[in-house]
């Protein structure tokens, strides 16, 4: 009985290093990592050893044989990668692997190496870390596991775990157990951990940096991209990102936030985010009760009027922004159904034209009709329904004081406008970094300009994840985004380049305390 990889898969290869056959790729030291959307268990291959669902932090590998219904496609989405049959259906990239030989070949030793940075080549060091999201406990964890540092968390919000916490979908608790994995580091002997405490607010980063040797900010990307259209200002307008942070009881975001009391939500975008949105609209209230769900959210849903929502997306279904294994699960949705919008005779010669295991593949049982968006939306049965809508673009947000209805683009005919009404519009098109208080900024890519982590400009300062690289990447891209930057910091450390601090660790946490 062999092992595979579903929906949950965070990617950050805490399985790879404990198979013993080198059955799970793409591995961090192969091309693929870090592009795929999962990772993949080689079934020629596998031993059934099991050590890979023992590590998995959010409970995304299990025995073939004891799939349910729902998950049986990711034994062939396993298979696929390996077997040379083109891209699996989690999405561009996957396939890249595929024809090449993963089979049990233990791990490869290279030539030794001394040039290695070793805790003993400099002094322990107090590192401030601002941001207990992934990205900045898995500098955490590096630190405190290969050096002997002593970590001070810091973190504006009333409790730790950042997107874990209020970024990932109630009804996705596999993934949000991670944050369990990384709240063991809250109680560490050499942690402090001070909630609540705003760097720019609070505390300056200059007084930040002068009561430790080195600075990690790990702060993500804590603002939403906008749409630039006439109406997108109008009430019954928000972002996605609000929503999210609605349902997951952020403290930022009040309770009324959220009006469900039209019939239908149109969402721009069909990345995860947007599928996160769509499921909770259209998912039984009862089927949301037993999860980690704001109260007031899930009273809200329970008065609902949403019947239908629509997903907006720029490109065709090959370029469906959304990960195939989150479309898989949206496919089996009680009392939800699949619609595409067949207004462009692009969408269907895509999907028609798609192997089974590509992106647009996964939309070839979904039916299709010409949406008559002048009526009010149906679905049989007391059903609700999502329909996905490509090809279309919005051009403008209508209302009276508040929104009515989203124009946008159509394909169909000579029509090259179409209104969809609508009570409520959700902009899904990606998160966006802000500027950090004392830190250089740039504007374009919303990121900190960096050099392998190392701030420029500063000193003993330095960025880890969103805030790093931009909105790109899963909860395990972080791993090897967090381990490129405590090297560049202990590489710092090593050379002296580290400025000295000119407090102590007693003195910031009475400085902590007044301040907050």
């Amino acid at each position: 009985m062999t092992f595979a990889i579903t929906q949950n898969c965070c990617t950050d290869a805490a399985c790879v290093a404990v198979c013993p056959v080198n059955c799970i790729h793409p591995t961090p030291g192969e091309r693929d990592f870090g592009t795929t959307e999962t990772l993949y268990i080689d079934p020629g291959a596998c031993i059934d050893c099991g050590a890979c669902a023992d590590a998995c932090p959010v409970d995304a590998v299990h025995p073939v044989a004891e799939l349910t219904p729902a998950q049986q496609p990711y034994a062939g989405i396993n298979a696929a990668y390996f077997e040379g049959t083109g891209q699996p259906a989690s999405g561009a990239g996957a396939g890249a692997g595929a024809g090449v030989d993963h089979g049990p070949n233990f791990h490869a030793w290279g030539a030794p190496s001394f040039d290695r940075v070793l805790p003993a080549d400099f002094a322990p060091l107090r590192v401030a870390i601002v941001g207990t999201g992934p990205a900045g406990m898995y500098a955490a964890e590096d630190l405190l596991l290969h050096t002997r540092s002593e970590v001070t968390l810091v973190d504006r919000l009333p409790a730790p775990g950042g997107l874990i916490r209020y970024g990932v979908a109630p009804d996705h608790p596999a993934t949000k157990r991670i944050g369990e994995t990384f709240a063991r580091f809250h109680t560490h002997p050499r942690v402090r951990l001070h909630l609540g405490l705003d760097v720019g607010t609070h505390i300056t980063a200059d007084e930040l940096a002068a009561h430790h040797d080195a600075v990690i900010y790990a702060v993500g990307a804590a603002s939403d991209r906008r749409l630039g259209i006439p109406g997108e200002d109008l009430p019954g307008s928000i972002a996605a990102t609000t929503f999210v942070a609605w349902y997951n009881a952020h403290p930022e975001v009040a309770p009324d936030a959220v009006d469900l009391s039209s019939d239908r939500v149109v969402v721009v975008g069909n990345g995860n985010v947007a599928l996160d949105v769509a499921r909770i609209l259209v998912s039984d209230p009862d089927s949301l009760a037993g999860t980690a769900i704001a109260r007031h959210a899930l009273e809200e849903l329970r008065r609902s009027k949403v019947r239908e929502v629509v997903l907006l997306g720029r490109r065709g279904p090959e370029h469906a922004a959304c990960t195939g294994t989150e479309l898989l699960a949206l496919k089996n949705l009680p009392g939800v159904d699949l619609v595409v919008d067949d207004h462009d005779a692009r969408i269907g010669t895509a999907i028609d034209a798609a192997g089974a295991a590509h992106k647009a593949g996964l939309f070839q049982d979904v039916p299709r009709e010409a949406v008559d968006w002048s009526a009010p939306p149906r679905a049989a049965g007391g059903r609700r329904r999502i329909v996905f809508r490509f090809h279309s673009e919005p051009l403008a947000l209508h209302g009276d004081g508040h929104l009515r209805a989203v124009r946008v683009t159509s394909g169909a005919g000579e029509a090259g406008e179409q209104e969809i009404p609508a009570g409520l519009a959700l902009r899904a098109i990606g998160y966006r970094g802000v500027p950090q208080a004392g830190l250089p900024f740039d504007e374009e890519s919303g990121t900190v300009p960096h050099e392998g982590g190392r701030v420029t400009g500063r000193p003993g300062t330095y960025v880890v994840g969103w805030i790093k690289r931009g909105p790109s990447g899963g909860i395990g891209t972080n791993r090897s985004c967090a381990a490129e930057t405590v090297g560049t910091l202990l590489t710092d450390a090593v050379a002296g380049r580290l400025p000295a601090p000119t407090g102590g660790a007693r003195a910031f946490r009475r400085l902590a305390r007044r301040r907050r």
